[in-house]
């Protein structure tokens, strides 16, 4: 039983320390990649995360308007946590939720909304600009994420408990209507930086959609 007792012991204090050097590993994260819109547009969307990885980056925020959700297949080879809220083009919230459910994903789905901690800042992630500005207004956050402008914002808006908010817009990362951008930001620094999509390989696979969000 002793034997026994002291391996049960090993085994709990080893889950004890992989627990918090995921947590550690989790709030030392600096770099962002901060993406919306991408329409089905995996090989852009790819093209951006990759590049951003590439930069530094270690987590993809996705603002919503994925749309099918085996878009992420794209993404998730490239071994970053992503995480997302879905926008007003759902696509397939079932199969979504199933993607998340699967830890090797490493996709954290939240729904319509999201708040989460990352370098210690706190972040909040949601599809539309004035549910974000509203968010920013509180000065509960660090950031506050949006998508569906189609076009890349970067703003500090004041909140009422005296400071500035940031809130960002990565723009259209699928370049549906308008350039395909999307931000690398620095949450230590609090820099963000709008980018140019790289081309994909396959630029007929990337081809903008007539129909925007």
């Amino acid at each position: 039983m002793g034997l026994f007792a002291d391996l049960a012991g090993t085994k709990h204090a080893f889950e004890v320390i992989i627990l918090i050097l995921l947590v550690l590993s989790i709030q030392s994260l600096m770099k962002i990649c901060i993406v919306s819109d991408s329409h089905d547009h995996r090989d852009r969307l790819a093209a951006a995360v990759a590049e951003a990885k590439g930069l530094g980056a270690q987590a993809v925020i996705h603002c919503g308007d994925l749309v099918a959700p085996s878009t992420l297949h794209a993404v998730i080879p490239l071994g970053l946590p992503i995480h997302l809220v879905h926008g007003n083009n759902q696509g397939d919230l079932y199969h979504l939720s199933k993607l998340a459910h699967k830890p090797e994903n490493r996709v954290h789905y939240y729904g319509q909304d999201g708040s989460l901690m990352l370098a210690g800042k706190r972040l909040f992630i949601v599809h539309y600009p004035h549910y974000a500005k509203a968010m920013a207004l509180t000065g509960d956050y660090d950031l506050v994420c949006n998508g569906h402008e189609h076009r890349a914002v970067i703003e500090r808006i004041a909140n009422i408990k005296d400071g500035e908010t940031l809130r960002v817009d990565p723009g259209t990362v699928g370049g549906v209507s308008h350039p395909a951008t999307y931000v690398l930001g620095d949450l230590e620094k609090m820099e963000f930086v709008i980018r140019s999509v790289p081309e994909p390989t396959d630029e007929r696979a990337a081809r903008p959609r007539a129909a925007a969000g």
